[in-house]
């Protein structure tokens, strides 16, 4: 496709990308159009410069890491942690030191709740995880497995069910509120006296929280609320009543509903949930950007003949238990997800060559956030006065280095405050594992977030150890002792880095939305681990999980948690290979196509339709919420058995063409789906999916993005040749 540019110096500046700038984003950002790119073009030769170097210095590490082993059966692991010193991919851990962030908004300092993560280029996605601040523990029960489905359908609503529901709700108003003497499941009326919220029981007694401060506002009126605020662990809750209510009239109490503060804060993400490959595609991620930050993004939505406008959520109002009026945020606090350091893109050209993605994305991210902090939007982002940005993918304490540098760069071109843009530490890459504690110095004035992910994590280690032998099957490899030590090293370290009250330390995404019984069972143990958040699937999904942060006080759990790191390193060495496990054809034909129906089924989206994140169906049907970080674990896979001669590439084409079919089988009821089958050589998806495997290891620290990229415009310039 050709690209039509506007010059700016030494800068061309795609004409769609340019024009937004211009109009749209610089009006009010104080800040000129030829300030703007007189300053951008001043920075980039050096960060330029520096970003090549150190992806040359990957590629570098993993050739020498190649040759070590290519040349071993297998490792000691001192001797292989001498060798990593030695070639610079591991470093002495600096010494003790605090981060010293400052201007950090509570939801990521001082509370601890649930993090959504949403592809910002859907606009309906951004604003439902937005809006998931807060959310209906009614409906969450109800709409899920929690509740157990009725043999039985009704049309309609479900009275039983509904029930069930409230019951449920009520023991959990008991762990939220506890009373002095008996249970919220007796109660029947609700009021407030003197300030003091009391509850009548169904045997007449009068009680009181058992922490009276815990009631902290209503709406209505005190003779007759509507709505009671509770505070728990510094999150709140509210208790809502109806006595005109279908719900409302089937409580003793007349509750209708209880609501739950939830996602507390939301990533929005330009990488690995986004399909975004050229300026047509990163206009739009930055337009909707803009439209959450200025609070006028808006999405409208067909249901049967019903249209439905969304739009970002006010503030919630409050009377105090003396009759002040107060707010709450109405809206989850948001980070925005750049693109990390590898890719470059021709939206933006110096000198006529393509620019780094990274470098386009903090440029434009942080001037569309400075309205934020001039307060042009109709809401505030951050009372706190910052700007939040998670930097994904980032191999050790250098890479971590140049980000505050091309922070402190943008913040110069932008006219920004510094230390302003803050920065988010996804701990996914193995090098950035092994010197987290360097890494978090390197940023110690700017960062708000560390945060672990499985599956970029094993991927990048299957990537690393590609030649040291045949790897253990993806559900194994989760039981290794690598794993634990890996989440245990990042709780630890973030907080003898002093990241507590600070920061939040995060951990990953339950990927199953439809399993939230499972979820409750299992994620709590993120909690327990001292974590204050983690990811989620879906606004019901914060909605459940906010229930942990009650059942738990993430801070109270850190006071107890050991600070020693001694021996984790040594356990993150332990590579999880197949070793002397014997795995027989069975096993080694499902793993493979469990592989291969996962990559076939999320490429085939991304590619032909720039799809970067949906439900996916397995290969037992089972919908996993899927991004480039579970293609990037499973090509790996796959590539390292090829190299291990555990399967055949004869093998992997068989499984490819049967998978294919599933996976078309699977998306029949999409009007707008492309198959693959039964002409997979004409099919741009199935091609780039058995590139991903047979060039897996080829790959840059195995990741997916260039081959995807190249697909995608394949079949953006062939539908633009054929219109």
């Amino acid at each position: 496709m050709q690209v039509e540019y506007i010059q700016k110096g030494r800068l061309k500046i795609a004409k769609q990308l340019d024009q937004f700038i211009t109009q749209e984003v610089l009006p009010g950002a104080q800040v000129s159009v030829d300030e703007l790119w007189t300053k951008f073009a001043d920075a980039l030769p050096e960060l330029l410069s520096i970003n090549q170097s150190l992806l040359q210095k990957r590629d570098k590490l993993q050739q020498q890491i190649d040759q070590y082993c290519s040349s071993r059966y297998s490792i000691n692991v001192q001797e292989y942690k001498t060798f990593l010193t030695e070639i610079g991919y591991l470093q002495t851990p600096p010494s003790d030191f605090q981060i010293n962030t400052q201007n950090v908004d509570p939801e990521i300092a001082t509370m601890a709740g649930p993090q959504l993560v949403v592809p910002i280029n859907n606009a309906r996605f951004a604003l439902n995880a937005a809006n998931a601040r807060w959310g209906s523990l009614y409906d969450a029960l109800y709409g899920s497995d929690i509740i157990e489905q009725s043999e039985v359908k009704t049309k309609g609503y479900d009275a039983t069910r509904g029930q069930k529901v409230i019951d449920y709700a009520r023991k959990w108003l008991d762990v939220i509120a506890p009373l002095e003497t008996g249970s919220h499941v007796q109660s029947k009326d609700y009021t407030i006296k003197n300030g003091t919220l009391l509850v009548t029981l169904v045997d007449d007694t009068v009680v009181g929280l058992k922490t009276p401060d815990q009631f902290a506002g209503l709406q209505g009126t005190i003779e007759q609320p509507i709505c009671i605020l509770i505070k728990h662990n510094n999150i709140y809750a509210e208790i809502q009543f109806d006595p005109n209510s279908v719900i409302g009239q089937q409580d003793t109490a007349n509750i209708k509903d209880v609501f739950l503060e939830s996602a507390l804060t939301t990533i929005m993400d330009c990488e690995d949930s986004v399909a975004a490959v050229d300026a047509e595609d990163k206009t739009l991620v930055y337009q909707n950007w803009l439209g959450l930050i200025k609070g006028d993004l808006t999405a409208t939505i067909t249901s049967g003949s019903k249209q439905v406008t969304r739009a970002l959520n006010p503030d919630r109002q409050y009377l105090s238990a003396t009759g002040d009026t107060f707010s709450l945020s109405g809206r989850s606090l948001m980070f925005i997800r750049n693109v990390g350091h590898l890719m470059t893109t021709d939206a933006i050209l110096f000198d006529d060559l393509p620019i780094y993605e990274g470098i386009m994305d903090a440029l434009v991210t942080s001037l569309i956030s400075k309205h934020d902090l001039l307060g042009n939007g109709a809401f505030k982002n951050s009372q706190a006065g910052s700007i939040y940005i998670v930097k994904p993918k980032m191999h050790g304490p250098e890479e971590v280095a140049f980000a505050d540098l091309l922070f402190a760069k943008m913040e110069t071109v932008a006219s920004l405050p510094r230390h302003s843009l803050k920065i988010g530490l996804m701990d996914e890459e193995r090098r950035t594992s092994l010197n987290l504690k360097a890494c978090i110095k390197a940023a110690k004035d700017r960062v708000v977030f560390i945060n672990t992910g499985f599956l970029d994590r094993t991927g990048d280690e299957i990537h690393t150890s590609m030649h040291l032998g045949a790897f253990a099957t993806k559900a194994t490899i989760k039981t290794r002792p690598w794993l634990n030590a890996y989440e245990n090293s990042n709780v630890i370290t973030g907080m003898n880095s002093g990241l507590s009250g600070k920061a939040q330390i995060g951990k990953g995404m339950w990927p199953i939305p439809d399993n939230m019984a499972d979820m409750m069972q299992a994620k709590i143990a993120h909690v327990r681990s001292g974590a204050n958040t983690a990811w989620v699937p879906s606004p019901t999904a914060a909605t459940l999980h906010a229930l942990h942060y009650h059942q738990e006080n993430v801070f109270d759990i850190r006071k107890n948690i050991d600070s020693d790191v001694e021996g984790l390193l040594e356990q993150m060495l332990d590579i999880p290979l197949l070793n002397d496990e014997k795995l027989s054809p069975s096993q080694i034909q499902r793993e493979l196509d469990n592989n291969v129906q996962g990559i076939l089924g999320y490429v085939v989206r991304w590619v032909n339709q720039g799809v970067g994140c949906s439900k996916v169906p397995d290969i037992n049907n089972v919908g996993l919420m899927e991004d480039r970080a579970t293609l990037r674990i499973s090509s790996q896979h796959i590539a390292n058995w090829l190299e291990h001669k555990v399967i055949t590439s004869e093998q992997v084409d068989k499984s490819m063409q049967t998978m294919a079919k599933l996976v078309d089988g699977q998306n029949s009821a999409d009007k707008d789906y492309i198959t693959m089958t039964p002409n997979t050589a004409d099919s741009i998806a199935f091609q780039a999916a058995r590139e991903l495997i047979f060039k897996g290891k080829d790959q840059p620290n195995g990741y997916t993005e260039p081959l995807l990229h190249a697909k995608r415009l394949e079949l953006k310039q062939k539908i633009n040749l054929s219109s």
